[in-house]
């Protein structure tokens, strides 16, 4: 069965407070979204990348490659949409085999681990759903729709959700050729409310989303 990993990577850089998308931020020398390519390739080389980007940043993208010499194999460039579930929603058409395993992942994870690529198609070919977590070790509250009133949660029952999310294609296709909602934040969310159960393994606390100034900070002291 083939296998693929959609990685979208659409963000603008407002919360980085840069001018520079936060995907094509260096880190270690290379940009963040380099870093997360090549820990997909050294998972596995059969797994064919889809590079989801604004059509806006595609020549930044290419000149960023030649300016690092990084030329992976295997990887072709999709434009994205304008909202996640559109862009994620190209990528998957982009897919033309039968039969497949399709990670979807956040371009600006770049310490996603082998062992957890691994696991997470391991377990998609086997229940279909595949879906990457972590534990909540904060106390969590609930807070009322008018934010009149808040109670407190069990933190054992929590799971805080990561990337990569693995499906089988067929089931991919299906969720995404309904209606956007917006109570869709994940792929997990869109592949149940289409109906299929969810299936979660284990994450890591260091498979982190860059998004901020100090996640900057601490990608660097991964790195070292």
């Amino acid at each position: 069965m083939d296998e693929f990993a959609v990685i979208v990577a659409g963000g603008s850089g407002s919360r980085m407070k840069s001018k520079l998308p936060k995907q094509f931020i260096e880190i270690g020398s290379l940009p963040i979204l380099m870093h997360t390519i090549s820990q997909f390739q050294k998972a596995s080389q059969n797994i064919k990348i889809i590079l989801v980007l604004p059509e806006s940043q595609i020549v930044t993208w290419e000149l960023l490659c030649k300016k690092h010499n990084y030329f992976p194999v295997n990887l072709t460039i999709i434009k994205g949409g304008k909202t996640r579930f559109q862009s994620c929603k190209n990528g998957i058409e982009a897919i033309k085999s039968d039969e497949a395993i399709v990670a979807i992942h956040d371009g600006v994870r770049p310490f996603v681990s082998l062992k957890i690529i691994k696991d997470g198609f391991e377990l998609a070919k086997e229940k279909g759903a595949a879906v990457c977590t972590i534990s909540c070790k904060d106390s969590a509250r609930y807070l009322a729709s008018d934010a009149s009133s808040n109670t407190s949660l069990d933190r054992n029952r929590l799971r805080l959700v990561q990337t990569p999310q693995v499906f089988k294609l067929n089931i991919l296709k299906k969720a995404y050729s309904g209606f956007e909602l917006a109570t869709f934040t994940d792929d997990a969310s869109v592949v149940e409310h289409a109906g299929f159960p969810i299936h979660l393994f284990e994450g890591d606390i260091r498979n982190i989303k860059i998004t901020t100034p100090d996640d900057i900070y601490l990608a660097e002291l991964f790195l070292k």
